[in-house]
């Protein structure tokens, strides 16, 4: 299994399963965690992060609804074989729905079009 880096911010807005759960997204995204890939019983990933057990139950649950993880019966979670996939029409229209009053909020804030896609993009002005 390759290391993930994980770091939880407990000042944020973001409830702290979301933020590992996003953490583990972008380590699919980037090809940091590959399909089949092992990721830490919960209460072994809850103790090196220093969080509850039941926080880090969360997230594994919110990604395997997801499809972006597998948790197989007493043997543990992976990424899911097809956590790389092209979306579904239902996935397409969620992150749009996602998406949108980030997108509103960006415009009421002057941001341009572009500068609202190199935010997307992950570029730095």
């Amino acid at each position: 299994m390759r290391t993930i880096y994980i770091e939880i911010n407990d000042q944020s807005e973001i409830p702290i399963y979301l933020q590992l759960a996003n953490q583990i997204i972008q380590a699919i995204a980037t090809g940091d965690a590959l399909p089949y890939e092992s990721l830490p019983s919960g209460r072994a990933l809850a103790g090196d992060l220093g969080i509850n057990m039941h926080t880090v139950n969360k997230a594994y649950h919110y990604l395997e609804d997801k499809r972006f993880i597998q948790v197989l019966p007493k043997s543990g979670a992976i990424i899911h074989p097809e956590a790389i996939r092209t979306a579904s029409d239902e996935e397409r229209e969620g992150i749009r729905d996602r998406l949108q009053p980030i997108i509103d909020e960006a415009k009421c804030l002057k941001l341009t079009d572009e500068e609202i896609y190199q935010l997307i993009k992950g570029e730095k002005k």
